[in-house]
């Protein structure tokens, strides 16, 4: 039998010396050809490849919207492929392939074409979140919807045993048996989809409609999400800033950037955050700001939004975006805007306004026996109670059963108690990634999130994480607290991007509930207890660590 696979990459590489000695429509030649052949054998990997060479091609010869449509079927094809992959293999599968989603957002950007930027860099990078589901197995609430996953995994691994065998001994009925169960297998995931909701993100093959994400928008809402748009077709590496609003146009600023360079100032800025005697943090604030604000100031203040909402991705995700410091009017960020933050979930679900008609809390502190005692825990759980009502459990009594049987009953659950979330888990606390301490020892893996039953559940509190930077971190061990807790139901979580000082902690959070018991909103409420730090020149050590991810209105 011939190779036919083999001859498909012969004609692709043909493609790529006719492109590169400047014979654009010879390239294309041999580019269609080979894409003819991966069709005919099911070479996925192949005819994404080939898209992709064509859409580079179009490109070349200035005609950017034949361009576009190769490139856009060749990232489909890509996620299509990356969603059926075992997780230890995805993240390296995207970031060989990264070039492509990065490719087409940037033409779409000088296209003028933001919505369709956005949405495609979504698409591309936000799934991390449900890789990290998947990674530590993460529980659906409703059995039903299980047993359906359960069988899309079975098939899927039939799948792959397939396309194993199309290497070795391709036949066209191993072609039609392939097209067969991958035809099921995706209706069976569009059905569990649209059945069930709070799990379609784990199925990752249809781009999400940015008009989706805008209804969803809060008014007086402007979401700001910078992006790291690097290796664009050979050209200068870039930082994208979109701005997204209810009611307005989105709006995509970008500016050069020297990645290696960006990427050493978050390193060493979230080290100096961390480190409460780290004294030399104001200029990696500043610089920070100008790459991340400074572009968009004017955009932003055309806006005038009531608060911001930052989606971030990557490393990202470890700094405190309220800590950014403006050189020229000598403000933080946090004393111009209310700042909180979203996840893929909080970005496109609609949370009806419906104030509770009274608001409970069940407030659990420092667990004991532990290595490391939170005292400023216990009168935290206490205080959250006596200025909102509810129940606290300390100590010996504070209960993983006592957790697990009673969350329902609260609206708000508040855990003044260590969580470890580092990815190699915290030694020095004996306690696994992934987990919550509670009494004796026990633990909760939010894994087991779905199980609770929070969907009456308006805010949970994690005030002591521990979370870590590392050289290949992307932040995704901490997005996915919230992640889970708003799969499970809840509408936002307040966590610690670091286990900070116990007793400014306890502060701020008093303070945090104080104003929530004055009508304020939820991140109205946390950003008036920050600024009482900030303005008295206190390090961000202390008072910037627990940030507001989800729902930010009024209980």
């Amino acid at each position: 039998m011939s190779d036919r696979a083999g001859e498909a990459t012969t004609l692709n590489n043909i493609g790529l010396v006719y492109r590169a000695i400047g014979q654009p429509q010879q390239a294309l030649t041999y580019y269609q050809q080979a894409l003819t052949i991966s069709r005919e054998v099911r070479d996925r990997a192949g005819e994404a490849a080939t898209l992709n060479n064509i859409g580079a091609v179009y490109s070349d010869i200035g005609q950017p919207q034949e361009a576009i449509e190769n490139l856009e079927k060749s990232v489909q094809i890509t996620l299509e492929m990356r969603a059926g992959l075992q997780q230890e293999n995805r993240q390296t599968f995207l970031e060989s392939n990264r070039g492509r989603s990065v490719a087409l957002v940037d033409l779409l950007i000088d296209q003028n074409q933001p919505d369709q930027a956005f949405k495609w860099y979504n698409l591309a990078t936000t799934f991390d979140l449900a890789d990290y589901t998947r990674l530590i197995d993460a529980q659906v609430g409703d059995p039903e919807a299980q047993k359906l996953i359960d069988q899309w995994n079975q098939n899927h691994q039939r799948l792959q045993l397939l396309y194993a065998q199309v290497d070795q001994d391709w036949t066209p009925q191993l072609s039609q048996q392939i097209n067969q169960l991958q035809a099921e297998n995706s209706q069976l995931a569009e059905d569990i989809s649209r059945q069930y909701t709070q799990v379609a993100e784990l199925f990752e093959t249809t781009p999400q409609d940015i008009q989706t994400l805008r209804a969803n928008i809060a008014p007086g809402t402007l979401v700001i999400q910078p992006v790291l748009l690097t290796n664009i077709r050979n050209l200068q590496d870039k930082i994208g800033i979109f701005l997204v609003s209810r009611d307005q146009a989105t709006l995509v600023r970008t500016i050069p950037i020297n990645p290696t360079e960006f990427d050493a100032i978050l390193t060493e800025y979230r080290a100096q955050l961390q480190n409460p005697n780290s004294d030399n943090y104001a200029g990696n604030q500043e610089l920070l700001y100008d790459y991340l604000i400074r572009p968009v100031e004017a955009d932003i203040a055309a806006y005038s939004p009531e608060q911001i909402a930052i989606i971030a991705t990557g490393k990202l995700r470890y700094i405190p975006f309220e800590t950014l410091y403006d050189n020229q009017s000598e403000q933080y960020l946090l004393e111009k805007y209310p700042i909180h933050y979203l996840t893929r979930i909080s970005a496109t679900r609609n949370i009806p306004n419906n104030p509770r008609l009274s608001t409970n809390v069940l407030a659990f502190g420092n667990p004991t026996p532990t290595s490391r005692e939170l005292p400023g825990a216990e009168q935290e759980a206490r205080q959250v109670t006596e200025i909102l009502s509810g129940e606290y459990w300390l100590r010996e009594q504070a209960t993983r059963h006592r957790f697990y049987n009673d969350s329902a009953r609260f609206n708000i659950l508040h855990l003044a108690t260590h969580g470890c979330f580092q990815r190699q888990g915290c030694p020095g606390l004996n306690l696994e990634a992934n987990n919550i301490l509670f009494a004796n020892g026990e633990t909760f893996n939010i894994a087991d999130a779905a199980l609770l039953g929070l969907n009456q559940t308006n805010l949970v509190v994690l005030s002591a994480c521990e979370t870590a930077m590392e050289a290949e971190s992307d932040g995704r061990e901490f997005a996915a607290i919230a992640y889970l807790f708003e799969r499970a139901g809840a509408d936002a979580v307040i966590a610690s991007l670091w286990n900070a000082e116990d007793n400014k902690t306890l502060l701020i959070m008093t303070q945090f509930y104080e104003n929530v018991n004055q009508g304020m909103t939820k991140v109205e409420a946390l950003r008036q207890a920050k600024l009482t730090f900030a303005q008295q020149a206190i390090h961000p050590f202390y008072w910037s660590p627990l940030i507001l991810i989800g729902d930010g209105s009024s209980f």
